[in-house]
C-alpha cells in the first residue's frame, strides 16, 4: 500500500515564492491505531495470547522509559534506538550554567538500516489539489530517497525544504539548531 501524500495549491507568504501560489506537498494523517489493536495483530502474528503480548508489551514499556530516562539508548527491536536529547542555551561562563537554560527535553528516534530501507522502496501517491481544493491530478512514484534527518539534504534547485504541516523547515537531527538554542542530543554537553 503506498504512501499517500498531497499537494496542495498554496499562497506563500514568505521567502523567495511570497505573494505567489505553489504546490505544497504534505504527507495526509493517517489515524493512530490503538495500543489495544497492536497488541492484537502482534498476538496473531506471533502465535501467543493476548494476554501473553500485553503483559511481555507492558514489561518492553517500563524497561524502555526507565533506560532512556537515565541516560541510555534504547534499542526498539525492529525499528531503531530511541534515546533522551535535550535544547539549552548556551553562556559563556561556567557560573551560568544552571537548570533553567534547558528549553526543551526531547526524544530522540534514530531509525534502523531495514526501516528506512523498507521505507525506501514504498511508493508514494501524491494527489494534487487546486487553490479550490478541486483533484487536479495524482502521481505515483515506486521507490526513493529516504531523508536522514540527521543530515538534512538541500533540494535539487538549492533551496530548503518547504514547510510541512506540523512540522518545520530545518532538519529535526541531532544537529539541529533550534532557534539559537543549542541542541544536546546526548546525555552530556560536551
Amino acid at each position: 500500500m503506498p504512501l499517500k501524500v498531497k499537494a496542495k495549491e498554496q499562497m506563500q507568504k514568505i521567502g523567495t515564492y511570497a505573494g505567489k501560489y505553489r504546490y505544497v506537498m504534505m504527507p495526509e494523517l493517517y489515524t493512530a491505531l490503538t495500543q489495544d489493536k497492536v497488541i492484537k495483530e502482534a498476538a496473531l502474528r506471533s502465535g501467543v495470547s493476548r494476554g501473553v503480548m500485553q503483559a511481555c508489551w507492558d514489561a518492553a514499556g517500563e524497561v524502555i522509559k526507565a533506560w532512556a530516562t537515565e541516560g541510555h539508548s534504547v534499542a526498539l527491536p525492529g525499528l531503531g534506538t530511541m534515546r533522551f536529547g535535550l535544547r539549552a542555551k548556551s553562556v559563556e561562563k561556567v557560573e551560568e550554567v544552571k537548570a533553567g537554560l534547558i528549553t526543551s527535553r526531547r526524544i530522540i528516534f534514530t531509525p534502523d538500516t531495514e526501516l528506512k530501507d523498507e521505507l525506501a522502496k514504498t511508493a508514494v501517491q501524491i494527489t494534487c489539489y487546486d487553490r479550490d481544493g478541486k483533484e487536479v491530478k495524482r502521481v505515483t512514484s515506486t521507490s526513493g530517497e529516504v531523508e536522514d534527518n540527521t543530515s538534512p539534504q538541500p533540494s535539487p534547485n538549492g533551496e530548503g525544504a518547504g514547510q510541512t504541516e506540523g512540522g518545520d523547515s530545518g532538519g529535526q537531527g541531532s544537529g539541529d539548531n533550534g532557534g539559537g538554542g543549542t541542541d544536546y542530543s546526548g546525555g552530556n554537553m560536551d
